[in-house]
């Protein structure tokens, strides 16, 4: 089974599709992106079916704009750790505008603007989420950038400082620089202090990676990561990587990690999941490190509430700047999750329901 990056696997409790029992729920009509079987993204169909009916628990969100992520294109095809009954909705994150709310939700009231963890679902009109999923948005931010936010600057701010715990003049190493998660990093790890060597495969990813704030750039295509690494650093080695991407960059990367180095495991979009001897772990008095967001801001609620706080500030303050790249109508949304998926994505795949 393939692992979705750490981060892209919020909060999931005991809960229906995000749809609402289709079967027995006497709804408003709405029209959702339906996944029926598993298989690849063209086998998704648009229909009409039946609002969520909340719990308790949960709010009722008018999605207008829905984030496409890493985990999208593995749920539809059944390999990924969570599978919703069928049919289920994709889409892991939303923003939109709160349009009822459960009894037992207390911070939030119908009319707030808000980003929302999902799970799935999202890629509908409508979606039931978990109260404690949902945050309101700052005025300055508006659906689009919302929507593109909260996995992957949530997962990046968790992992560069509560799991790396980077330093002001540290070296942070981002392999996969240019996409949601790998830009979001080499922007926290410039507010943060370090000095930021974005990786990716490209010229043209890496311009995207130089532009939000990468002091060096390495083409892993053209030139081996582990020499230039050597170069950039002098030989020391470079004290945090974070590594959304896994295959056979892993290992090479880990040997060019500095003594008392920090390696994060966040994900694995090239599809492997590599392996490493654990000598090398032990020659450097490295750590290797897991990442996993989802499981953090439900067991630590407060500390991912301060982070967000500071992402937020960090975003009013312009040093913040999520890239949206492509935007799809919600009758598009299988061809964002394809484009995500064949890894022709740079920033983030934004789906507009509104």
């Amino acid at each position: 089974m393939l692992v979705a990056p750490d981060g892209q696997a919020p909060r999931l409790t005991e809960r229906n599709s995000g749809l609402g029992p289709i079967s027995n729920n006497k709804g408003n009509p709405m029209k959702a992106v339906l996944c029926k079987a598993f298989g690849p993204a063209e086998n998704l169909v648009i229909e009409e079916v039946d609002s969520p009916q909340i719990k308790k628990s949960e709010v009722l969100l008018d999605v207008h704009a829905a984030g496409v992520n890493f985990p999208d294109t593995l749920m539809i095809e059944g390999k990924y750790q969570f599978k919703p009954p069928f049919p289920f909705s994709p889409g892991g994150e939303a923003a939109g505008v709160v349009a009822a709310v459960g009894e037992k939700v207390t911070h939030l009231k119908v009319g707030d603007r808000v980003m929302g963890l999902t799970g799935w679902g999202s890629f509908a009109e409508q979606v039931a989420v978990p109260g404690d999923s949902v945050l309101p948005i700052p005025p300055t931010m508006d659906f689009d950038t919302a929507a593109a936010f909260s996995m992957t600057y949530g997962t990046s701010m968790h992992a560069l400082k509560q799991r790396a715990n980077l330093q002001p003049g540290e070296t942070l190493l981002v392999l996969g620089a240019s996409g949601g998660v790998g830009l979001a990093a080499v922007e926290i790890g410039k507010a943060m202090g370090a000095k930021v060597i974005a990786a990716a495969s490209t010229a043209e990813k890496l311009e995207v990676a130089k532009q939000a704030g990468a002091d060096e750039l390495i083409n892993y295509t053209e030139t081996s990561l582990k020499e230039r690494l050597k170069e950039l650093t002098a030989g020391q080695g470079v004290d945090v990587i974070y590594d959304p991407v896994g295959g056979q960059l892993f290992e090479e990367a880990f040997r060019s990690i500095a003594w008392n180095g920090r390696m994060l495991v966040v994900g694995f979009a090239a599809g492997e999941i590599p392996s490493l001897p654990a000598n090398l772990p032990l020659l450097k008095g490295a750590s290797l490190i897991g990442v996993f967001w989802g499981s953090f801001a439900r067991r630590q609620p407060h500390d991912n509430a301060a982070n967000f706080k500071q992402l937020f500030e960090l975003h009013a303050e312009g040093k913040l700047k999520p890239l949206v790249s492509q935007t799809f109508a919600l009758e598009k949304a299988a061809d964002a999750i394809t484009t995500l998926a064949q890894r022709r994505a740079v920033g983030k795949l934004v789906v507009k329901v509104r």
